[in-house]
């Protein structure tokens, strides 16, 4: 993700019925039927693609304002995260905010899905925010707080305080809940461990 400082942005936008809003020179914004933007590094390599059935383009604010946005995001011109939400603002071909029914999932064969109410991302970093209501979810586990962090860079996803982990054993049909302040997830490794300023963790235990 390091790469993302050294850009060169080959933005492919698809215009079908564009028209234009407001046509002062002070302030132009169009609509645009069907958006599809790609964006590429210096050396080629798709990096990340931006589609809506329905977008605004404001001049002034250099900014896109998407309807159910789709978003791709590539490792070595393959998908690895797919990311949806109802809506999203594109800001001077760098800032990425997502509200309402963000899901955040990947493409391995064990998918791991993070919601959340806003997404915030930097295209210049490898750090994606999530905000209100993130829950992460797979197989066995589900991971729970109001905020969390996920690093492209060590592939780790940081949940902030308060932390409420759950682990289910659909055998047995009993599980496990854990709350602490924080957590901290392995994309690659698959393992959670927790950390607290006081050094305790409260758990339960539900058979």
């Amino acid at each position: 993700m390091n790469k993302l400082y050294k850009l060169i942005f080959v933005v492919l936008v698809i215009l079908t019925g564009c028209k234009n809003v407001d046509n002062s020179n002070k302030n132009i914004s169009q609509i645009i039927n069907v958006f599809d933007m790609n964006i590429y590094s210096t050396d080629g390599k798709k990096l990340l693609s931006i589609k809506s059935p329905l977008s605004k383009y404001e001049k002034t604010s250099n900014s896109f304002y998407l309807e159910k946005t789709t978003i791709h995001i590539f490792n070595n011109n393959d998908t690895e995260y797919i990311i949806n939400s109802s809506n999203s603002k594109f800001s001077n071909n760098k800032l990425l905010e997502l509200n309402g029914n963000v899901l955040v999932k990947n493409t391995s064969e064990d998918t791991d899905e993070l919601f959340a109410n806003s997404f915030i991302w930097n295209i210049s970093n490898s750090e994606y925010l999530l905000i209100g209501n993130v829950k992460f979810k797979n197989k066995t586990i589900t991971l729970s707080s109001n905020k969390a962090i996920l690093n492209k860079d060590n592939n780790i996803i940081e949940f902030y305080n308060p932390v409420k982990y759950i682990i289910k054993d659909s055998i047995e049909e009993r599980s496990y809940e854990i709350e602490s302040e924080n957590a901290f997830y392995n994309i690659i490794t698959r393992a959670v461990s927790f950390k607290s300023k006081e050094k305790k963790v409260r758990s339960k235990i539900f058979f």
